[in-house]
């Protein structure tokens, strides 16, 4: 009986537990304190800290194969999850504004710019190239894309990546306005944009079809990720498709972001994360989101040049593909500027080719390292 009592003793969480183990305990606590309370990305942040405490369990075995999270796991592992995420985005968005504006298309395309400096700033400290270019997607501000791009080429970064994309995602409002006040001027900030053109029900059921075709003849490695996003575009906007489009919007992308935050964070084990790499791949994607937001801004001053001061700088920022927020903070910091100044919908429009644009970036990357 004793030997069974001490046995059982041996065997428990407390008994087994090590101090690596307890410090990523603690940092899922922070998470989970920064998700509910401070309210940054909840829908992620929630399910990603809850992983991070169930993969840092003693003795539980929770991702070891045959264990239940290592299941789930297989489907961002196999690059399943993500773009089932892009469905559901893509249901939810309003590409209108892109179509009546395309120019923005070159914002969204500048506001990359984060993506590939980070990439030669990680070679540069050390990384391989596959390494270099899971940190710098971070830049993209989608964590979809990153968690996709790291999947493939560094999966031993999932959990550092994952969780510094999404962190920095939810600190938009707080990276983004300085960074814009810096690159611009009074007189730039406080343009006043023209009213964007009516965009008709055939234009928005061509373009996911095009863009489709474009994209993924242009980067094959995007095309599950652009495909996806573009098919949940088009339930949405077809109008023939109601409950499929109800259903990408709600119950599929609800139940994928659970199992990808839960999985992703479980990703973090303490023998992953406790590493010098964790702080560098921190700082890099702190870079990285910077480089973005300021390369969309300066391209945003360009247009503002070239069109003889018809574009508002602002709307560059929201390049970076968190939708809609970037976009809201355009908008707000034009606002600070002269109320009653509206450029949201102006801004939605290189927010949402910032989507378009780091999925095609981690096509590009994938092309080039993902042999």
């Amino acid at each position: 009986m004793l030997d069974q009592i001490i046995n059982f003793i041996e065997s428990t969480g407390y008994f087994n537990v090590t101090l690596p183990q307890l410090i990523m305990i603690i940092i899922a606590f922070v998470l989970m304190y920064l998700a509910i309370v401070k309210k940054y990305e909840p829908l992620l942040l929630v399910p990603i800290s809850f992983g991070v405490l169930l993969a840092n369990i003693p003795v539980a075995g929770l991702m070891e194969p045959g264990g239940f999270l290592y299941w789930i796991y297989q489907g961002v592992k196999l690059g399943v999850f993500p773009p089932l995420i892009f469905l559901g985005v893509g249901a939810m968005t309003d590409f209108g504004p892109l179509i009546a504006n395309p120019k923005s298309l070159l914002l969204g395309a500048a506001a990359q710019l984060g993506i590939f400096a980070t990439f030669l700033g990680a070679t540069l400290l050390g990384f391989d190239v596959k390494e270099a270019a899971s940190i710098g997607i971070i830049g993209g501000a989608d964590g979809p894309t990153a968690i996709f791009l790291t999947s493939k080429l560094a999966p031993h970064l999932l959990g550092a990546v994952a969780i510094a994309a999404y962190s920095y995602m939810a600190l938009v409002p707080v990276i983004q306005p300085p960074i814009m006040r810096l690159l611009t001027t009074k007189k730039e900030r406080t343009v006043v944009m023209e009213q964007l053109r009516p965009v008709s029900k055939t234009e928005k059921i061509i373009f996911p079809i095009i863009v489709t075709v474009l994209a993924s003849f242009l980067v094959p490695p995007a095309t599950a990720l652009i495909g996806c996003l573009m098919l949940g575009n088009l339930f949405r906007e077809c109008g023939v498709v109601d409950r499929l489009t109800k259903t990408a919007q709600n119950e599929l992308i609800n139940i994928i972001t659970i199992f990808i935050g839960l999985t992703v964070g479980a990703t973090a084990s303490a023998d992953k994360f406790l590493r010098i790499q964790t702080i560098q791949i921190i700082i890099l994607g702190m870079i990285a989101f910077a480089f973005g937001t300021a390369g969309g801004v300066l391209f945003g001053k360009l247009m503002y040049l070239l069109t003889g001061g018809k574009v508002n700088p602002l709307i560059g920022s929201a390049g970076v593909s968190a939708v809609p927020m970037a976009a809201r903070v355009s908008q707000k910091v034009a606002q600070e500027e002269m109320p009653g100044n509206f450029i949201l919908m102006h801004a939605m429009g290189p927010n949402v080719a910032g989507v378009i644009g780091s999925a095609i970036a981690a096509g590009v990357l994938l092309s080039l390292y993902g042999g």
